[in-house]
């Protein structure tokens, strides 16, 4: 569909990750195992912080809403890949488009909520006496509400703005959902729309992440002020997680969205979303559990209680 205009087109065609019979075969089994992994080590987060009582605390509270959010976030791209190999189809419609971009909201998300989390170890590091008080439950409701009311608000003019967007090229995406900057690869010239679109994401993104560095220099100047080894590493280990986490996430947006559109490599970008989009969600219940003796504990204790009522009722 060429030459076009917005009011005249219906739908747009995701190219996919590769177009050769053989690797798609792969590529399908690949995120299917992915996608499903993450699905399970996130509903086993989920499951193993609600059924134990000791971890309800702030920090996991946190982590409970990143496992909820990782879920939909990939969610929101893999499935629909899936479903279009299947039916041997690349067609998503303009509408569908659009609402695959409003749903991925869950980026936002996961940014704010590592945000929170940073703030949560800075607290932790920097003010251990006054943690209790500090870190209420009012207050950890009120920060991830204030995330969800200004993740939606942000994705909702997001939405608009690239609905605005004229689009007068081919319609073919060289991607495996939609995503900004491919659609304003396909755009006519609207400089204004554009620099807009770029400005506010960049600006959703780039102000957590001051935050959550401001929060890490403050815990690295507190923790070398700890007189003993030991005391700096417990002291860093409260925060090794995340920052795992936050390293990964934020290296691949970054290797992603910062780059300006002049430069675009469909390959470069396709290969960070994939970072970003479905490693990084299936990785972070195994970053949060394989050094977290709690979440392990906790998990344990929900595989045994799932072997015990399978046994009860085989027997």
């Amino acid at each position: 569909m060429r030459g076009a205009n917005q009011s005249s087109v219906s739908e747009f065609l995701l190219l996919g990750l590769s177009r050769q019979p053989q690797q798609q075969q792969l590529l399908f089994v690949l995120f299917l195992s992915m996608y499903l992994a993450t699905i399970l080590g996130n509903l086993l987060i989920l499951l193993a912080i609600s059924v134990d009582s000791c971890l309800h605390i702030p920090m996991y509270f946190f982590l409970s809403n990143l496992s909820f959010v990782d879920i939909c976030f990939s969610s929101t791209t893999v499935p629909k890949m899936l479903t279009n190999h299947l039916l041997g189809t690349q067609t998503i419609s303009f509408s569908g488009c659009l609402t695959q971009m409003f749903v991925f909201m869950f980026v936002d998300m996961d940014n704010f909520l590592l945000a929170v989390m940073a703030y949560d170890c800075f607290v932790a590091i920097c003010h251990p006496l006054h943690y209790s008080t500090k870190m209420t439950h009012q207050l950890c409701a009120l920060l991830v509400a204030g995330s969800w009311v200004i993740a939606n608000l942000d994705v909702l003019l997001h939405t608009l703005l690239m609905a605005q967007l004229s689009f007068c090229r081919d319609n073919a995406i060289p991607h495996f959902f939609c995503d900004a900057k491919p659609l304003l690869k396909l755009s006519c010239h609207t400089p204004p729309a554009e620099v807009m679109i770029l400005f506010e994401a960049g600006l959703i993104m780039i102000t957590p992440f001051i935050c959550i560095l401001a929060s890490y220099i403050r815990n690295t100047c507190a923790i070398l002020r700890v007189p003993f080894t030991k005391g700096r590493w417990k002291a860093f280990s409260t925060c090794e997680s995340h920052l795992a986490v936050v390293s990964l996430f934020y290296g691949t947006i970054i290797a992603v969205y910062f780059n300006p559109l002049s430069s675009y490599l469909a390959e470069t970008d396709i290969a960070a979303a994939v970072m970003f989009s479905v490693v990084t969600p299936m990785l972070n219940p195994f970053i949060y559990s394989l050094r977290n003796k709690d979440i392990k504990g906790a998990l344990g204790k929900v595989l045994a209680m799932n072997f015990f009522l399978l046994g009860n009722e085989m027997g």
